[in-house]
């Protein structure tokens, strides 16, 4: 049994944004769109600033998908269209989304982005993996754990290219794996515990 999932390490972060843009182009995103965010915290800008000038400090925090143990959006989703794989990946089977976003509302991490409009692509043209789907207007779409990348043996485009090494990929319920040494070890903690949704996704420093 194998469960994914990802630890990220804030302290690493310096919020160049290469992981919201690999993560892009690897999925064919449209442009308007981003599956993977890094928010400057306290902040509404990106590499905005807290605090008063010369006494300023700035934090980043890498969002996308929690891939939940116990998804909110699932749990509302009409339809069935959000289901978790047997490799733990939350995923959206885009043939059954109807697009009233209840997954939306429901997900604490604000991780959907939706298709209003016929997707608008720069260059125009599909890019990224072969294998990802093309999503529709009116569907919701976000993070897959690069699950076209997974069957080929790699680990996430955001993990492969962070140039500080930030991410890290693996099993879960391997308790050798690297990713599950980090957590025992940094005490690695999940966003919005209360939530009760239990994330695959931790962060340490």
């Amino acid at each position: 049994m194998t469960r994914l999932g990802m630890a990220i390490n804030l302290d690493r972060c310096f919020g160049c944004q290469t992981c919201s843009n690999a993560c892009k182009a690897e999925n064919n995103v449209p442009m308007g769109m981003l599956w993977n965010r890094v928010i400057t915290v306290g902040s509404d800008v990106i590499d905005g600033a807290v605090g008063t000038y010369p006494d300023l400090t700035r934090e980043y925090l890498p969002v996308a998908c929690q891939h939940c143990e116990h998804p909110a959006c699932q749990a509302v989703c009409p339809v069935g269209a959000t289901f978790t794989d047997d490799e733990g990946r939350v995923l959206i089977d885009y043939d059954l989304c109807i697009g009233c976003r209840i997954c939306m509302t429901a997900c604490p991490y604000n991780a959907r982005v939706f298709n209003w409009e016929e997707p608008v692509r720069d260059p125009d043209f599909n890019y990224g993996h072969r294998d990802v789907p093309v999503r529709p207007r009116g569907v919701t779409e976000k993070c897959t754990l690069c699950k076209e990348r997974a069957l080929e043996g790699k680990a996430p485009l955001c993990v492969a290219c962070c140039p500080s090494a930030a991410r890290v990929y693996g099993d879960l319920d391997d308790p050798d794996s690297e990713i599950s040494i980090l957590i025992r070890d940094k005490k690695a903690y999940q966003l919005l515990p209360d939530r009760g949704t239990s994330p695959k996704v931790r962060y340490f420093q």
